[in-house]
């Protein structure tokens, strides 16, 4: 499981201090677009190469609110692998005692699965390149001996 450690801002909410509902896919976002990285390939170098990740469909359920400061876990786990498309499910957690490591006393605040499409530079379904599909597979196979 790939996390990214965040920090609420400011921006992030609305008056009361708590996260608006919509920033969650922001987090989803940005921990999927370092997993990419983390992998080997970043999102610039992808769109040269015609291969374009796009979400197709998004369920969240929340659980509890992120409030301001808090700092934040947003994870990435492949959950199907396809010739054109894959589903990651994403958690967001609180982080407990500073710790940059999630446990098992972390609060759960939003999770959700993502499905995310592979297109062109046409907006056409494409294959994912074999180079890419092999990476992401790679992370599913370690998931799942973990």
């Amino acid at each position: 499981m790939f996390e990214w450690p965040l920090r609420v801002y400011i921006e992030d909410t609305d008056a009361g201090g708590i996260v608006y509902y919509a920033n969650y896919l922001k987090f989803f976002e940005r921990a999927r677009s370092e997993w990419l990285r983390n992998i080997g390939f970043d999102q610039q170098v992808l769109m040269r190469d015609a291969i374009r990740f796009v979400v197709r469909e998004v369920n969240v359920k929340y659980r509890q609110p992120a409030l301001l400061d808090d700092e934040i876990i947003a994870t990435v786990e492949v959950a199907a692998l396809g010739k054109a498309s894959m589903t990651l499910n994403q958690r967001i957690v609180r982080r407990s005692d500073n710790q940059s490591q999630l446990s098992s006393s972390e609060q759960m605040l939003a999770e959700g699965s993502v499905s995310i499409a592979c297109i062109d530079e046409n907006g056409r379904p494409r294959v994912i390149p074999k180079d890419v599909a092999q990476q992401i597979s790679m992370t599913v196979t370690t998931q799942e001996s973990s």
